[in-house]
């Protein structure tokens, strides 16, 4: 099979919650190959862009106020929409994940989620869309690759004792909140100890996501605190 041209791949991110939407367009942005076309709030906005513009994937909040997900991508179709769909959801139907796979969605990402798990996931898409790019399969193997393409080139990995789903959290957290979080509250919010508050945060420092600054209260020492880096 020959591989398409390197066009950057455009990306609509079609999302409720303003907060998340801006953070899964940052992520996006961030992955080599890949743009944001728009970024809409709405199912009715989301079907409107796809009629006026070019549009190659869409990442899908399953859980939209005025259409489910699902009703998303069924309309998309009816509609003559051929743009794939990652969908990103909270909820862990499997139901709702086989009637997604039935319909055409390429990945599913659950909520909330660290950008490796999106980088990891349009990495495998991307890899799918050059082998499909033109020509015809002269082996079975040839076909097996081009499925197995879009299972995700790498795992994305935490460290030891920490998990994937709380990172996200507290990376959510740090994200919407109004300022500088302690290690205390941001844990009383994720209810979760301050230690193990702390290790997140600073998991997320050394990463470049979070930046860490200091509170001054009193004539005490002064309370790390920690920042979205955005």
């Amino acid at each position: 099979m020959s591989a398409v041209a390197a066009e950057p791949i455009r990306v609509l991110v079609v999302e409720d919650e303003p907060v998340a939407a801006e953070a899964h367009a940052t992520y996006v942005g961030r992955v080599e190959g890949f743009v944001v076309a728009g970024v809409v709030h709405t199912a009715r906005d989301a079907l409107q862009h796809l009629g006026t513009h070019a549009v190659d994937l869409v990442l899908l909040d399953m859980g939209l106020p005025d259409l489910p997900g699902l009703d998303v991508v069924r309309a998309m179709r009816a509609g003559g929409h051929r743009a794939d769909v990652v969908a990103v959801t909270s909820a862990r139907d499997l139901e709702m994940v086989r009637s997604a796979v039935s319909l055409g969605v390429v990945q599913y990402v659950l909520k909330p989620f660290v950008f490796g798990t999106l980088r990891d996931r349009l990495a495998a898409y991307r890899e799918y869309r050059a082998q499909v790019g033109g020509g015809e399969a002269d082996t079975q193997a040839e076909v097996d690759t081009v499925f197995s393409s879009l299972r995700p080139v790498g795992a994305t990995t935490v460290p030891k004792g920490m998990t994937e789903e709380l990172l996200g959290r507290a990376s959510t957290a740090l994200r919407a909140a109004d300022g500088p979080r302690s290690a205390a509250e941001l844990g009383e919010e994720l209810g979760v100890s301050r230690v193990t508050a702390r290790r997140y945060c600073e998991h997320l420092v050394d990463a470049g996501r979070a930046r860490r600054g200091n509170r001054y209260a009193g004539t005490g020492r002064p309370e790390v605190t920690y920042a979205w880096e955005g």
